[in-house]
């Protein structure tokens, strides 16, 4: 990655890492505001996951995959694009409108679905908080859509930086609820029930998670407008290209369809994990909080890397030129690693602390987060890989092997989603969790045989060699992490790390740093060069008179 890409994806880094802070803000005040493991928190967690869940299933894989190749193509036309970007964005907001339409009609089944073993009152209540979170999957559909329109311009920081914008919605409304309703407790009955809910708790709750995507979609509108992209409705939409963008989509389609089906299945099973009699069970709330978690490494730098490399593997797929595809692809996957695998260690070293920050005072439903995030975590850095690879296949418009991998995928999740239905329930969301897992790991396996067959050698030796020194590296950072938590009883619920939210943040703060210097003192032992590519070009920003080489991998 050369100094430019390096920065765009620092930016875009920057974006996700401050809204994942304020996500995992807004999560933490969730649970105090309506608890963890509780019939209201299983709830309300199902109806607002509804509509991203939809959202991808139905639309999220064409526009992410689909609208770069096809922007950067038409920048080749003589008005720079704009005619085909108006008549392509339009098409894509009709659809996404016109699947909102109809899932909103088609609540009532939806709720039915996903809350089969709810009592009516439940399923009263979650079709009510459905009712007004589903209107969240059109402004997903057109913050993507611009989005993406941005990102192949190149101005890749508005995009990644939104989302602050809608946590901050979201936290401003919790700590109101929580102001003016009270926080949920432990008790029995606990204070948020089913039967004492009220309309006015309804509209700040989940009127406020409408809100904040709402505004996260509106505010692009401000950076295309400065790049001066004027798009304006145009509804003639044949002979213009569009047969290739409406061929991938299908594929895409079928894609999303396939892989968001089988999550469906598992994230059904969750949902319907639910309390009946007082005792705490891992459920839905454990299987979203440990999968937010083990994605924000890939969220925070695998996903920025790669929306800036999609760019040049696009170029260079349609210049025919494989060796620059070769050179983003491992550029890539070495640099991500990095970040990759240690975050995932470090979360599973230190999943207990992170565990109680999410269980609202309850060191039970702590451990029992804290457990899914251990199993779930493995499969952190292979979801980076597997993304990074797709990336490839998409930007050659090759849509159909994609599709073919989540095929075979979404058998095995299936597969493993019914034997852990069958579990106790108490383990179910475990069962789920290493689905999850496994998922990534299978992706990348038989993401590699189609890419051997495309591209050859795509430098595998090196990249086996870094994430191999990295790997290294983070287990005894690892261990060293294992040392400051055990010193500061993490091992035990009578330890100063369980005692608290601000204990826990300490044990945090404490071992993560610890654990940092001595990754970053094995990854000079092992010479993983790829370090400085990731870290010299934030440097260069920050002090610039004092970083004047360039580092290139």
């Amino acid at each position: 990655m050369a100094r430019t890409g390096a920065v765009s994806s620092a930016i875009m880094a920057s974006g996700t890492m401050v809204s994942r802070i304020l996500g995992f803000v807004k999560t933490i005040l969730i649970t105090v505001a309506i608890g963890t493991g509780t019939a209201m928190g299983t709830i309300f967690e199902t109806a607002n996951t509804l509509p991203n869940l939809i959202y991808v299933l139905v639309a999220g894989g064409i526009f992410n995959a689909v609208l770069v190749p096809q922007i950067i193509k038409a920048a080749k036309h003589d008005d720079g694009g704009s005619d085909f970007i108006s008549r392509l964005v339009t098409l894509a907001t009709v659809g996404i409108a016109a699947v909102t339409v109809v899932v909103v009609a088609c609540s009532v089944p939806i709720i039915s679905i996903m809350g089969r073993t709810w009592t009516e009152e439940q399923r009263t209540l979650g079709l009510i908080f459905a009712l007004w979170c589903l209107p969240q999957i059109f402004f997903y559909g057109f913050y993507t859509i611009i989005g993406q329109v941005l990102n192949a311009r190149g101005a890749f920081g508005w995009f990644m930086w939104s989302p602050v914008i809608n946590n901050v919605v979201a936290i401003i409304a919790l700590i109101l609820f929580i102001n003016v309703f009270g926080q949920q407790t432990n008790t029995v009955p606990p204070l948020h029930t089913v039967n004492t809910w009220s309309t006015a708790q309804t509209v700040v709750l989940a009127g406020s998670a409408t809100l904040g995507v709402v505004t996260q979609a509106l505010v692009l509108l401000i950076p295309l407008r400065r790049i001066g992209i004027r798009i304006r409705p145009k509804f003639g939409w044949r002979g213009i290209g569009l047969g290739a963008s409406v061929k991938l989509a299908v594929w895409t389609l079928a894609t999303g369809i396939v892989s968001n089906l089988s999550f469906f299945y598992l994230i059904q099973i969750a949902s319907n994990v639910i309390s009946q009699d007082g005792k705490i069970v891992p459920g839905i709330q454990a299987l979203n909080y440990s999968s937010m978690l083990y994605s924000l490494p890939h969220g925070v730098i695998g996903l920025s890397i790669a929306t800036y490399l999609f760019n040049k593997m696009s170029h260079a797929s349609q210049e025919n030129n494989h060796q620059n595809v070769i050179h983003a692809l491992s550029s890539g996957l070495r640099v991500s690693s990095i970040a990759t695998i240690f975050l995932s260690v470090a979360l599973i070293v230190f999943s207990g602390p992170v565990g109680v920050l999410f269980g609202n005072g309850n060191n039970i439903s702590a451990a029992l987060i804290a457990q899914t995030i251990c199993i779930i975590a493995l499969g952190g850095p292979f979801l980076t890989i597997s993304f990074m690879m797709g990336r490839v296949l998409y930007a050659r418009e090759d849509a159909k092997t994609p599709f073919i991998i989540q095929l075979i995928s979404a058998v095995v999740i299936v597969g493993m989603g019914f034997f852990a239905s069958r579990l106790n329930p108490h383990y179910i969301v475990f069962g789920l969790a290493a689905a999850y897992a496994l998922q990534n790991v299978l992706s990348v396996a038989l993401s590699h045989i189609f890419l051997k067959r495309y591209l050859g050698d795509y430098d595998g030796i090196n990249i086996l060699s870094t994430h191999a020194r990295v790997g290294l590296a983070s287990f005894v950072a690892g261990i060293f992490g294992s040392l400051v938590l055990w010193i500061l009883g993490g091992y035990s619920f009578d330890g100063f790390a369980w005692s608290g939210t601000t204990p826990a943040l300490i044990t945090i703060a404490v071992g993560g740093t610890i654990m940092s210097l001595a990754y970053y003192i094995a990854l000079q032992i092992f010479k993983v060069q790829e370090l400085d590519a990731l870290i010299s070009p934030i440097a260069r920003k920050l002090m610039p008179q004092r970083h004047q080489s360039r580092h290139k991998i």
